[in-house]
């Protein structure tokens, strides 16, 4: 099997754990987004989407969750971290990303209405040349994760405020 061969078989197995994250988040009342940040070949972090629950907080969103649990000695190798999540990375979740230096970022369904992809290709002039901007690869899964995402979308709208997942 080649090298890329091989990354793809192991992206589907990390995202396939952050579905398994994803369904654990909905069972607890929040939407279901799961994250999965992995350091060479290990988990070394998992967040779900916590907005709703126990109290309503809009930041608590899963790569965020995942980002706070990164063992605080991996953040000088964090270009060698790669984060997993269910879903297109929002504004918000794909900035904190880059700057905390992960090196990737692999995700199951596109956000249709937030997902923030497209700020790599528009980043300001200090990243130009830079080997800081992480790759971004996806969708991957969007047979097993975009249900999620209508499902995330549901909850969310119902949450009031017209605001977006």
């Amino acid at each position: 099997m080649s090298s890329e061969q091989n990354q793809y078989k192991a992206d589907l197995t990390w995202l396939n754990r952050a579905v398994e994250v994803a369904l654990e988040s909905e069972r607890n009342g929040n939407l279901p987004v799961g994250a999965v940040v992995v350091y060479e070949g290990e988990v070394v972090a998992e967040g779900f989407n916590a907005v709703k629950t126990p109290v309503y907080h809009p930041g608590r969103h899963a790569e965020v969750e995942a980002l706070r649990g990164v063992p605080e000695h991996l953040w000088k190798e964090a270009r060698k971290l790669t984060c997993y999540t269910t879903l297109e990375p929002c504004l918000m979740c794909c900035g904190s990303l880059i700057l905390h230096g992960v090196g990737r970022i692999v995700y199951g369904a596109i956000d249709p209405k937030g997902g923030a992809g497209y700020l790599l290709d528009h980043l300001p002039e200090y990243y130009e040349g830079r080997s800081n901007i992480p790759e971004l690869t996806g969708p991957l899964m969007p047979e097993t994760c975009d249900p999620l995402y209508q499902r995330a979308a549901e909850m969310f709208e119902n949450l009031g405020g017209g605001l977006e997942v």
